[in-house]
C-alpha cells in the first residue's frame, strides 16, 4: 500500500501525459480554457499541453500526499518535503514559461538531494545513513557500511546526470518513458546488485528471522521514501 502511495504522483504524471499526448488538440483547448491564467500569454499550444497538464497533476498529487499525511497525524518524510518544493517551484516555471526543461530538472534535483544526504551523513557526521536505517536488521563491518553508503551517493549522482542526458538528447515522450520505466528499472537492478553483494557478509543467524519477528501480530516497520 505504501509503495502505491509513494509512486502515485509518478503514475498520475505518466497517465496524464499519455492521454494528453494522444489527443493534443483537445488537451491544448482544455489547458487553455481552465489553466490559461497560469500560463504566460494565456494560450497553451498542442506541443506543450501534455507536459503542462501532467505537471499540474503531479503538483496536486504531491500536495495531496503531504496533506493526507498531515491530516492523519503522520510524519512527513524530509525527502517528500524536498520533492514537494522541487515540483512546485520547477513545475510552476514549466507551466508559466511553456517550457518542459524546468520539470525535467526535478528528478535530477531529487536524486542529488538524496545523494547529498547520504554523503553528509558519512562525511560530516561520521555515520552511515544506511546503518542508521538498517542497522537493526543487518550486522555488517563498518567498512562495508561505508562502501554501501558511498555506492548510494555515486548511484544517485549518476542517476541525476543520466536523467539530464536523456532530457536533452531525446524527445519529451522518450524522457517520460525513461522517468517512469527506466529509472525504476535501474533502481531495482541496483538494489538487487547490492543484495547480492551483501550476501557474502550474511551469516545464517543474520539471514534467519528471529522468532519474535515471525510471531503472529508482530508489527512491521516501513522505511519512508
Amino acid at each position: 500500500m505504501k509503495l502505491l502511495f509513494d509512486f502515485l504522483p509518478l503514475v498520475l504524471f505518466f497517465a496524464t501525459f499519455r492521454v494528453a499526448e494522444g489527443r493534443p488538440e483537445e488537451a491544448a483547448a482544455f489547458a487553455t480554457e481552465y489553466f490559461g491564467a497560469l500560463v504566460s500569454g494565456g494560450v497553451v499550444g498542442t506541443r506543450e499541453a501534455p507536459v503542462l497538464l501532467s505537471t499540474l497533476v503531479v503538483i496536486l498529487a504531491t500536495l495531496g500526499q503531504v496533506a493526507w499525511l498531515k491530516l492523519r497525524g503522520r510524519k512527513v518524510d524530509v525527502m517528500l518535503w524536498v520533492s514537494l518544493a522541487l515540483v512546485v517551484v520547477l513545475g510552476s516555471l514549466t507551466v508559466w514559461f511553456h517550457n518542459d526543461t524546468f520539470i525535467k530538472w526535478k528528478p535530477s534535483g531529487l536524486y542529488w538531494s538524496f545523494g547529498l544526504v547520504f554523503w553528509a551523513s558519512q562525511a560530516l557526521f561520521g555515520k552511515s545513513l544506511l546503518k542508521t536505517l538498517m542497522g537493526e536488521q543487518l550486522v555488517l563491518p563498518e567498512a562495508v557500511w561505508r562502501r554501501l553508503n558511498l555506492a548510494w551517493v555515486l548511484f544517485f549522482g549518476c542517476m541525476g546526470l543520466l536523467n539530464l542526458w536523456v532530457a536533452y538528447h531525446f524527445e519529451t515522450s522518450t524522457w517520460v518513458n525513461f522517468k517512469v520505466f527506466g529509472t525504476t528499472g535501474l533502481m531495482f537492478a541496483f538494489v538487487i546488485g547490492q543484495g547480492l553483494y551483501l550476501g557474502r557478509y550474511l551469516t545464517r543467524d543474520d539471514a534467519a528471522p528471529a522468532p519474535s519477528d515471525t510471531a503472529p501480530g508482530a508489527g512491521a516497520k516501513g522505511v519512508d521514501r
